[in-house]
């Protein structure tokens, strides 16, 4: 019998080498530089960027299960699971299989339009707290990708096998679920969505919680604000394989060029759908907008939304609409922009409001009515 730290050794090894030859045959699509491309195309890049991201997290699943069968690690997956809701299952790994992990978080930060450096994306969680105590007890548990539908979910053992489970039923049995870490993608993706949106010509509030023109127009004078003092989410029943939700706001509204601009807002707190937040957060900066009335279109990361495509759809037809003197809402523009295959899953369209007023103080429903806002002006005081 080869001594322990040998045989862990080996599997971790022969994990790194699993993932590793399964990752090698996809092929990354690599951001597309030139003007915005035709529907077919803009579907053709969606569907590379979904089949790439999903593609790597089952490859990933199978690898850290893989891995399992080596005693040490599997005790140290599972405390990290027993004493943290996600893990940064890279960081844990070592050897091989840490290596091995990093490429594959390369792999989809490049499929989602991010930089390189953006960091770590893969996560692991327990797929349900129903499953603690399964998992505490001892129960070998199985490893499964986070999916973006509502059908089957693949779990694999440590001896390579596949299980399918249902979705809407969370199984006896524990389940480590692979994600990507939704706070961390969503805030790299808004700074990619602005700095695409101004590279097209569609200006943009820096994502931040302070814009560089807020900034100056507090130093002037102050500035008026719509606040969200609450907001909440109609209850939607989603898979017990998927995550906290990851939600962002494209608020839109002419500058005062005349010219449509989108300023994205990063909802970070809005976790869980039927909970009541209060945030306090500025929604709309009005001294960036020529009129006394903007839109708010509310989106969820889910995985598999590359920010630079997004941008260029978006950017290709609010460029065709024109101040005409009066506003015009562009909730519909923006909806319109999105392309009809990404109305399945990623990025989840949520809700929108229609010509939001400075003067709005009090409980907005959104349109499709799947969410509401309470709102009130707000005066960013002279510092």
């Amino acid at each position: 019998m080869r001594p322990r730290h040998l045989r862990r050794r080996g599997t971790l090894a022969a994990a790194a080498t699993t993932l590793a030859v399964l990752c090698a045959g996809q092929t990354l699509a690599a951001p597309q530089a030139a003007a915005a491309p035709a529907p077919a195309a803009t579907r053709e890049a969606r569907t590379s960027t979904a089949s790439e991201v999903h593609a790597t997290e089952d490859t990933t699943a199978r690898a850290i299960a893989a891995a399992l069968t080596d005693p040490a690690w599997r005790a140290r997956v599972r405390q990290a699971a027993l004493t943290s809701d996600e893990v940064a299952v890279t960081a844990l790994a070592d050897g091989a299989l840490r290596t091995a992990l990093a490429t594959a978080d390369r792999r989809i930060a490049a499929a989602k339009g991010l930089a390189p450096d953006v960091g770590p994306l893969l996560r692991l969680r327990l797929g349900d707290p129903s499953m603690r105590g399964a998992l505490t007890a001892g129960t070998e548990p199985w490893v499964a990708a986070a999916t973006s539908d509502d059908g089957p979910v693949t779990a694999y053992d440590s001896k390579g096998r596949a299980h399918t489970l249902d979705a809407r039923k969370a199984p006896a049995r524990p389940v480590y679920v692979v994600d990507i870490d939704g706070s961390r993608a969503l805030a790299a993706g808004l700074d990619v969505l602005h700095e695409e949106l101004a590279r097209r010509g569609v200006r943009s509030a820096d994502p931040g919680p302070e814009s560089k023109q807020a900034r100056t127009s507090a130093a002037a004078a102050g500035f008026w604000t719509t606040r969200i003092t609450a907001v909440s989410l109609t209850d939607d029943q989603e898979p017990w394989i998927k995550g906290d939700a990851e939600i962002y706001t494209l608020v839109t509204g002419f500058g005062h060029d005349g010219k449509v601009r989108v300023d994205p807002v990063d909802m970070p707190y809005l976790d869980n759908d039927g909970t009541v937040y209060r945030p306090q957060q500025v929604l709309v900066n009005w001294s960036s907008y020529k009129y006394d009335l903007a839109d708010a279109v509310m989106m969820e990361e889910d995985g598999s939304t590359n920010y630079r495509d997004l941008a260029k759809a978006i950017a290709a037809v609010l460029l065709t609409v024109t101040d005409q003197g009066a506003y015009v809402p562009l909730v519909n523009a923006v909806l319109d922009a999105i392309p009809d295959d990404w109305w399945t899953d990623d990025p989840d369209y949520v809700d929108s409001w229609y010509t939001l007023a400075r003067a709005d103080n009090g409980t907005r429903y959104g349109a499709r009515g799947n969410g509401w806002m309470t709102l009130e002006p707000y005066f960013v005081q002279e510092l």
